[in-house]
C-alpha cells in the first residue's frame, strides 16, 4: 500500500556533495519515522540517518557532521544531504518508512552512490 521512490544517486569525487530524495505515496500513516540505510559492497546493511515524524534525528557516527536528514510531512518526502563524501560512503542507499503500531517497514528499491578517490 506504500511505495517509496529514491532519486539523486550518482557518481561524485571525494570531497563532493550529493542530495538524495525519497518520495512516499499510497496509504501512509501520519505517525511514522523515515530514514536512510545503505549497503556497501561486501558489507551488511546499516542505518545512516533517521528522523521521527516530529523531527528528532539520529545519525551513524561515520556520517555525523557530514550528512543532514530532513523531511517534509506535507509532501511525504525525506532528503539526505551528503557533504564531504568519502570513498567509503560508496553504497546503495535505501529509503525506509517505519510505522510503530502496527509495526511495519517499507523500503525503496535503492539508489547507487559512488564516490571516487
Amino acid at each position: 500500500q506504500v511505495q517509496l521512490v529514491e532519486s539523486g544517486g550518482g557518481l561524485v569525487q571525494a570531497g563532493g556533495s550529493l542530495r538524495l530524495s525519497c518520495a512516499a505515496s499510497g496509504m501512509i500513516f501520519s505517525t511514522n519515522a523515515m530514514g536512510w540505510y545503505r549497503r556497501a559492497p561486501g558489507k551488511q546493511r546499516e542505518l545512516v540517518a533517521a528522523i521521527s515524524f516530529g523531527g528528532i534525528t539520529n545519525y551513524a557516527d561515520s556520517v555525523k557532521g557530514r550528512f543532514t536528514i530532513s523531511r517534509d510531512n506535507a509532501k511525504n518526502t525525506v532528503d539526505l544531504r551528503m557533504n564531504s563524501l568519502k570513498p567509503e560512503d560508496t553504497a546503495v542507499y535505501y529509503c525506509n518508512l517505519h510505522v510503530q503500531f502496527p509495526q511495519m517497514d517499507y523500503w525503496g528499491k535503492g539508489t547507487l552512490v559512488t564516490v571516487s578517490s
